[in-house]
């Protein structure tokens, strides 16, 4: 083939290639960049108080802060038009120190109320403390930090710029991701005890049995996520089927708590992503040598025995893998806690669409997907390097 041949392949390969490389960037690259960019980016204070972020730098942190940034600051006030602006600059210095949505409010009408000079420490007593100038100093310093990244994990920085962690009663973000860790790893376990009898079960027999096997794991995702969560929530309450069934049986004398505490949630996860886990194990099991088994209990060993010591090694494979995809979904699960759990059971998902949603702090939730993202894609290259390994020879 001559060498413009080639090159009007290659063109029409780019071409057809081209709608997928868009959607990609479109839909996956760029918001994963500008979640980059919230979770480091912090240049409103800089943007919006220029004149107070200049007296900032001069300023020892040890005298008094308002000979040097208290005008500063009133003229960047009655300079500032973008009220919208502003309202970003009092949820930033407010999401810092406690008390600052007041105080500025305060501060702006006196300020715009007013011209010539204005002594703040007459406005609000509080401007006499210089822990409210540290957070205006801290926001002004930079147009990027490392805070929402730090505040994920519970920690901050103190005015001498070393890492700390936070008090208690400051934030919660940790045990919530060890919360998330701890009822993902529950609905492995639990994918794990009913997928591989079941992934088994499919495997030992043939035809239209295997099939109907296959379809009725896979049936929960030819369903809406909603309505299968809305289906627990109908099973799991005190009068559902179950509760009905276990008393009609005089298995329990009364209805037991299956509904908004962490039963419920993973019950109705694992339902949800069953599928992840019988699938791997039983396409591994498809693959071994049928005639394994019986030859293991000819030479002596029993049933149990040989399952331990045969088919349960060369079938690990699938079940790390089946573990790891149930696992990275689970840590992303919104709906199905939020709707089946209790306030006790949310995950980080839930702590993420909260600052998204409720308090519009962009950067916080940011930072939270960053560190969920590098939790999934440590989980995905572990899951990459064992679905890529050499199949195991029998």
């Amino acid at each position: 083939m001559s060498a413009g041949g080639k090159y009007r392949r290659h063109v029409a390969a780019a071409l057809m290639l081209m709608p997928l490389v868009i959607f990609l960037g479109l839909f996956f690259v760029w918001p994963i960049v500008s979640m980059l960019s919230e979770a480091v980016s912090d240049p409103v204070v800089v943007k919006t108080l220029p004149s107070t972020t200049e007296a900032a730098r001069r300023w020892d942190h040890a005298s008094p802060a308002v000979p040097i940034m208290g005008q500063a600051l009133v003229d960047d006030i009655r300079a500032t038009t973008d009220d919208q602006a502003m309202g970003d600059v009092v949820r930033r210095l407010n999401s810092a120190k406690s008390g600052f949505r007041t105080l500025m409010m305060k501060t702006l009408s006196a300020a715009r109320g007013s011209t010539g000079p204005l002594d703040l420490t007459t406005v609000d007593p509080r401007w006499q403390d210089n822990g409210y100038w540290e957070a205006i100093a801290a926001a002004s310093g930079s147009r990027y930090t490392d805070r929402n990244l730090l505040a994920a994990l519970d920690y901050t920085r103190n005015p001498q710029g070393q890492i700390e962690a936070l008090p208690p009663s400051a934030s919660n973000n940790a045990d919530i991701f060890k919360r998330t860790f701890v009822i993902s790893g529950l609905v492995t376990l639990m994918c794990i005890a009913i997928g591989y009898p079941f992934a088994m079960l499919a495997a030992s027999v043939t035809g239209w049995k295997r099939q109907l096997l296959l379809g009725a794991v896979l049936l929960p995702l030819w369903t809406s996520l909603l309505v299968r969560t809305a289906a627990w929530i109908i099973l799991l309450q005190d009068q559902g089927l179950i509760n009905s069934l276990l008393q009609a049986l005089h298995l329990t004398s009364g209805p037991l708590p299956l509904l908004f505490n962490r039963m419920g949630v993973v019950i109705a996860m694992t339902h949800v992503l069953l599928p992840f886990m019988v699938l791997p194990i039983f396409s591994v099991l498809i693959g071994i040598p049928g005639n394994l088994m019986p030859a293991a209990q000819s030479l002596g060993a029993s049933k149990l025995r040989a399952f331990w010591h045969v088919l349960l090694p060369l079938s690990l494979r699938g079940v790390a893998s089946g573990a790891l995809l149930v696992f990275m979904s689970a840590i992303g699960y919104y709906i199905t806690p939020a709707l089946v759990g209790g306030p006790r059971d949310q995950m980080i998902s839930a702590v993420i669409a909260f600052y998204s949603l409720n308090t519009a702090n962009w950067g916080m939730a940011g930072a939270l997907g960053i560190i969920l993202l590098a939790a999934t894609l440590a989980l995905y290259a572990v899951y990459h390097r064992l679905t890529n390994d050499r199949p195991v020879k029998v």
